[in-house]
């Protein structure tokens, strides 16, 4: 049966991937777990950091499961499946917490675009990379021509997508995609995250809001978000408050 778990040990969060038996592909009840688990993970203020991982050694993650969308309709395929995945994947690059995708295996489709929402990537040298879609008469889904394009350049990203070649985490991580390579990628992973523990959280969160709405995540959000964050603190928005509950005119100072 497959799952996708949240646990929480202190300050480290780890989600994994569990679904082995079908190469760790994305059902929709591991969609709907995850979403579930960022809404958590957002409300949990003692979480510092996030770790993603995967049951197994040999994939990470093959995508999505072929027999969740194989048979639906046109509608309901980019409806309920594509714009599904694009929220819960969203929700994974917008957490407040910064995110360790830990890859001991194959990172394939749905798997390298889930792996492009986390802020970090620690890589096994076994692990592969590749975008298959189109040798199975689709397209990337669920941000590969988005997201993972901010990320990887466009000649490599074309060559996989176009050409379906599989990169090696070496290639990948010397266009900068990967982080590390490490024979223990979760070992490498918790170190990494044990880094951020001393950090001011608040800082942390508001400068991943900063850095991704650099990059296109989220930018009309943060933008709205620092001026509510500038207003909240002035006398006027006291006034305000105040005068609607007290049922009379407000008296601005302007400051």
């Amino acid at each position: 049966m497959s799952a996708l778990h949240l646990n929480i040990n202190n300050e480290i969060a780890e989600l994994r991937l569990d679904n082995v038996d079908k190469l760790n592909c994305l059902t929709v009840s591991m969609l709907e777990a995850l979403e579930s688990h960022c809404n958590t993970l957002e409300k949990n203020p003692d979480v510092r950091v996030v770790l993603l991982t995967a049951e197994g050694d040999h994939v990470f993650c093959a995508g999505a499961d072929i027999s969740a969308w194989g048979d639906l309709t046109p509608f309901d395929f980019s409806r309920d499946w594509i714009r599904h995945g694009h929220r819960v994947f969203n929700r994974l690059a917008r957490l407040v917490q910064p995110t360790i995708a830990v890859v001991k295996g194959h990172a394939i489709g749905g798997g390298l675009e889930l792996i492009t929402a986390c802020d970090l990537r620690v890589s096994s040298p076994k692990a592969t990379f590749g975008m298959p879609e189109t040798s199975i008469g689709v397209v990337p889904g669920w941000s590969g021509t988005q997201r993972l394009a901010r990320h990887i350049p466009p000649a490599i990203l074309k060559e996989m997508t176009l050409f379906g070649s599989r990169l090696t985490a070496k290639r990948v991580y010397e266009i900068g995609f990967i982080n590390m390579i490490s024979d223990d990628p979760y070992a490498t992973a918790f170190e990494k995250a044990k880094q951020i523990i001393n950090k001011s959280p608040r800082a942390n969160e508001v400068t991943k809001y900063m850095l991704n709405a650099a990059h296109d995540e989220d930018a009309e959000a943060m933008i709205e978000a620092l001026g509510g964050g500038m207003i909240s603190s002035s006398k006027d928005k006291a006034e305000g408050v105040l005068s609607f509950r007290e049922k009379r005119k407000p008296d601005f100072s302007g400051k």
